[in-house]
């Protein structure tokens, strides 16, 4: 069945900055990882759409909204250290933050397997009242709490090399959201402890994976296979939301992990099996390598059509295991 790849041309007109990483060639890279791919007619190109402003306020606060409109009105400006918004950014980020419910509305009706949201700004560490780490709306959390809405029960995963803190913040106490975060430690935003498990009625619904430096993708498929799966099929998840942060990936200049593309196809793979299909939803997050983008969207869209590509070798035998020995001990004497 084909994918869906929504995507916007408005999204390459965010510019945060002269030297910024978040640059618009990502959106580049990742549109060649498109061809890469080499779907041809199953990879459906769908035009993304703003999100209204009464679905932005089911998971962002209506003052914090408003802080970010008057930024537009005045032409743009810095949001905090590491996030400016120039003269069309809101624009973007409302065209971000809309695919995700977009894409839900076009899985639901359609034929589709899965969609890929190819846009940016990208959104995991926004908070309900934050914009912060290149991030304005958190665009996985709005797709989420649409569906959550619906009676669903939705499985988050984010393999971005930074800790998803905002939709880890948004969904702490919510039973009916699984967030799953694979990131490097330390790092910012300098949350994602193995403690943190989430609370009240969310407890054990949040798993963090604090990794080393260099850590390769072996150890994200053990602790996928040996922790992370038993607690997802108690759970039983309907839905499935991708934080995709390709950054990763060896290559990346703002951390420094050990995954290849390859190590992308093996470890989606094996996530999505967690839904069936048409119940799969992938969010490009952070990546900073052009190369390394456009190698694992191409590995990852193959994932999601059921044919895996591999651009590289996933990767074996580095840092790591003593991190998963850890986390599993950890997570044996809390359950």
């Amino acid at each position: 069945m084909p994918i869906l790849f929504l995507s916007n041309d408005l999204c390459f007109d965010h510019h945060p900055g002269k030297q910024h990483p978040e640059r618009p060639e990502r959106l580049t890279a990742v549109q060649e990882g498109a061809v890469l791919s080499d779907l041809g007619s199953s990879l459906i190109h769908i035009e993304a759409e703003p999100i209204k402003r009464k679905e932005i306020l089911q998971v962002h606060d209506a003052g914090f909204i408003e802080e970010l409109e008057k930024v537009n009105a005045q032409g743009g400006g810095r949001i905090d250290p590491d996030t400016k918004m120039s003269e069309h950014s809101w624009e973007a980020a409302q065209i971000s933050a809309g695919a995700g419910i977009q894409a839900v509305r076009e899985l639901t009706q359609g034929s589709y397997d899965a969609s890929f949201c190819a846009v940016r700004p990208p959104g995991h560490h926004a908070t309900s009242n934050q914009s912060m780490g290149f991030c304005f709306l958190n665009n996985v959390a709005i797709a989420a709490k649409y569906l959550v809405d619906a009676g669903q029960r939705v499985l988050i995963v984010d393999y971005d090399a930074h800790h998803g803190n905002g939709t880890q913040a948004i969904f702490y106490e919510e039973p009916n959201v699984f967030f799953v975060s694979f990131h490097e430690w330390p790092l910012y935003p300098g949350t994602g402890k193995v403690e943190e498990a989430g609370t009240g009625q969310g407890v054990g619904t949040t798993m963090n994976f604090p990794f080393p430096s260099r850590t390769t993708g072996d150890h994200y498929r053990k602790a996928w296979e040996q922790i992370i799966q038993p607690k997802i099929a108690l759970f039983n998840p309907s839905w499935l939301i991708i934080s995709a942060g390709f950054d990763s990936h060896r290559n990346d200049p703002v951390a420094s992990l050990g995954l290849t593309s390859g190590d992308y196809a093996d470890l989606t793979s094996e996530i999505i099996k967690a839904v069936p299909p048409g119940r799969r939803l992938v969010f490009l997050e952070g990546g900073y390598d052009l190369e390394a983008l456009r190698l694992s969207t191409a590995a990852v869209l193959r994932t999601l059509a059921g044919d895996p590509l591999y651009p590289e070798k996933p990767t074996q035998n580095g840092p790591g295991k003593e991190a998963v020995e850890s986390i599993a001990k950890f997570h044996a004497r809390n359950s």
